[in-house]
């Protein structure tokens, strides 16, 4: 998509504020929160304490934070890193875990695709569109099963009117600039009319964005003759588009709406000089509330979504791999009248995943995988202390169809039980702590029992193990918080043993494969600890002039050999300067990283680093509509940076982006 592309989204734009500032829509132009305040993801009782660590963006921090893909948009965050496989293919990596321990949520319901798999699949979330995103670090089971033993990522979006909203509102930006020279746009519109008791709203979203090869400072990259000098990441531009349309009918007490989106990208894969990925994903969601004061039920809540996921792996002109997966997620929640001190829902979650590959680099055979759980939650507080009990159980069947290299089809069965204990002990007004205490089970995913395959994206044979047992981990979360007004400090110490830790490990044995011997790893359960620290601070120095820090580590090893494991975030750091002058704001920081050397075995260390930023915004009014123009320059020393979160195969190819200014304008009515 390129600029003659962007063209009719920036003419809509200015349609839009047009529109908003004509007598006919100026009484109903003011802008509406679609959201609640209150942290939603993992507090379905809305409660304004919550013990889980958690953080959000919203909002001009939101904006102004947004990066092209979700990883890279969260990385800042306490705890928070990115997986980094090039600049299009980016996962949260939440207190040292990946993959199958990260639940990235939409809506609170699964976000079907294939990022999981492999680090080279996108997540199939567009982050120009979203309102809000959450991050729950530590175990989130209870809730959302035990594929978020490590952590949350909850992204939100008014796609499903929650909220009635009289006239019309809505968004629109125009993105440009950047290391990778982006062109990005959306338009967001939200609707109703009615009452709040029986009317019906609606909302419409539309993004592109077009990339082109990230630029970096000059590196040595690795090719199959040496190396080559680059100052740029091979194969790393990107092209998207999607939309989505929605409506909501309210009622008294509640709501009910659907929605349908689709979204599209195509992207180089960035280990391979000639290979592109075709992506796309349709979501039909539907959501719904019903609330009461009186009676034994306060609150039904349901929601359901049906996912068609599939991307292409083209090499050249000629179709490579292509996979697939179909999937259905199902949620009810009953919230209980109050039992004495008690207050609490029982719930029931339901999903379905169908995954098939097909090409010559399918190393996984066709599965299902079914699973549904029933939790209950119960809060109370007593003694002072705002406690949260709950306890999850499953059943989960895992089948594959078999093939010539996957052997004859074969079925698993698990039943993980999960549990969790908290509470929040206000020490004065400002002052609190918490505890958190967790015990986990996980059912291996399918790739972990049956891949039998070339990786490319890991340069290994990938070996699964159909015995694998349920991974069993139990944690612990201590937190302290201070909040004084615009200034806090929050300081969070964790701790999670696994007795079997499902790790892909170096067999030491190598496979041919044409004419090149590649190395064997295997799924093997093996005793892990992981453990870190996390510390946010803010302190308002002058009613103008905010001082920022943030400090996070984590460590984790094989308890049985000593060896780390992989992939683990070195000592991060910020410190940042951030000030408010009437309409215009800036943010001045330096993030730092520390040298890596505790890596697994086969990996290699990687250097630190210290990158400096500054974002100026600048406020605009035009009668009832509001606009944020900013200003973004990133890595002003061109600092040349490597993640160690990212696998050794693509880290020496795609180092961080380098020196490069964007700027773009959101106008909101």
């Amino acid at each position: 998509m390129r600029l003659h592309v962007l063209a009719p989204i920036a003419a809509a734009c200015f349609t839009l504020v047009a529109q908003a500032q004509s007598p006919s829509t100026s009484a109903s132009a003011a802008p509406t929160e679609s959201l609640d305040k209150v942290v939603v993801t993992g507090n379905p009782l809305k409660s304004q304490v919550l013990a889980q660590p958690s953080d959000s963006l919203s909002g001009d921090q939101l904006v102004l934070t947004r990066a092209a893909n979700l990883g890279d948009t969260l990385q800042g965050l306490p705890g928070v890193a990115a997986t980094n496989f090039g600049p299009n293919a980016s996962r949260p990596s939440i207190r040292g875990l990946d993959g199958d321990r990260v639940r990235i949520l939409n809506n609170s319901g699964a976000s079907v695709d294939a990022s999981n798999l492999s680090f080279d699949h996108g997540v199939a979330i567009d982050p120009l569109v979203i309102d809000k995103v959450e991050v729950l670090r530590g175990a989130t089971a209870l809730l959302y099963g035990g594929n978020a033993v490590g952590g949350v990522v909850n992204t939100l979006d008014n796609r499903i009117p929650r909220m009635f909203t009289s006239g019309l509102s809505g968004a629109a930006e125009v993105r440009l600039g950047g290391a990778a020279r982006d062109k990005s746009g959306a338009v967001v519109l939200d609707g109703g009319s009615g009452q709040a008791n029986s009317g019906f709203g609606w909302h419409v979203d539309l993004a592109g964005r077009d990339a082109d090869d990230l630029r970096t400072p000059r590196f040595s990259s690795p090719t199959e003759d040496g190396s080559e000098s680059r100052t740029s990441v091979r194969n790393s531009a990107a092209k998207s588009h999607g939309g989505a349309v929605g409506g909501s009918v309210f009622f008294q007490g509640g709501f009910a709406g659907v929605s349908v989106d689709d979204f599209h990208t195509d992207y180089g894969t960035t280990a391979e000089a000639d290979v592109t990925i075709k992506m796309q994903r349709q979501r039909l969601a539907t959501a719904g509330e019903w609330a009461a004061t009186e009676g034994p039920v306060h609150r039904i809540s349901w929601q359901l979504s049906r996912n068609r996921y599939e991307h292409t792996e083209m090499e050249g002109d000629e179709v490579g791999t292509t996979f697939k997966s179909r999937g259905t997620d199902g949620r009810l929640e009953v919230e209980h009248a109050p039992l004495g001190p008690l207050r609490g829902i029982v719930g029931v979650q339901t999903e379905s995943l169908d995954f098939s590959a097909l090409g010559e680099e399918a190393f996984v055979p066709s599965t299902r995988t079914r699973s549904t759980g029933v939790f209950v939650l119960e809060q109370a507080k007593l003694g002072g202390v705002d406690w949260s009990a709950g306890a999850r159980t499953e059943r989960v069947t895992v089948s594959s169809d078999g093939g010539d290299r996957f052997g004859a089809a074969a079925e698993r069965q698990f039943s993980p039980l999960s549990l969790a204990f908290s509470g929040v002990l206000p020490l004065d007004k400002s002052w609190s702590v918490s505890a958190n205490l967790n015990r986990t089970q996980r059912a291996p995913a399918y790739y972990e029992l049956f891949a039998n395959g070339l990786h490319v994206a890991s340069a290994a044979f990938e070996r699964g193990d159909a015995s694998l047992g349920l991974e069993r981990s139990h944690g612990a979360d201590l937190g302290l918080k201070w909040e004084g007004g615009d200034s806090h400090v929050h300081v969070n110490a964790f701790q999670t043993r696994f007795s079997n830790y499902i790790a892909l490990q170096a067999t030491g044995d190598e496979v041919d494969n044409d004419g090149e011997m590649v190395p064997v790893y295997a799924f093997q359960a093996v005793p892990a600890k992981l453990r870190g620290v996390e510390l946010e601070a803010r302190w308002q120095a002058h009613p103008a002039v905010a001082l920022l820090g943030q400090l996070d580590a984590v460590r984790g090893e094989n308890t049985q050999t000593g060896e780390p494991l992989p992939r683990l975030a070195p000592l991060r750091a910020m410190l940042g300067l951030e000030g408010k002058w009437g309409e215009w704001s800036g943010r001045l920081e330096w993030r730092g990283a520390a040298r890596q050397t505790r890596v697994a075995q086969f990996d290699t260390a990687t250097a630190g680093y210290g990158t400096v930023r500054l974002s100026v915004a600048r406020q605009l009014r035009w009668g009832q509509t509001e606009a944020l123009w900013y200003l973004k320059l990133d890595n002003l020393g061109n600092k040349l940076a490597y993640n160690a979160t990212a696998v050794p195969t693509i880290r020496d190819l795609s180092p961080q982006a380098g020196r490069s200014a964007s700027t773009g304008l959101q106008v909101r009515f």
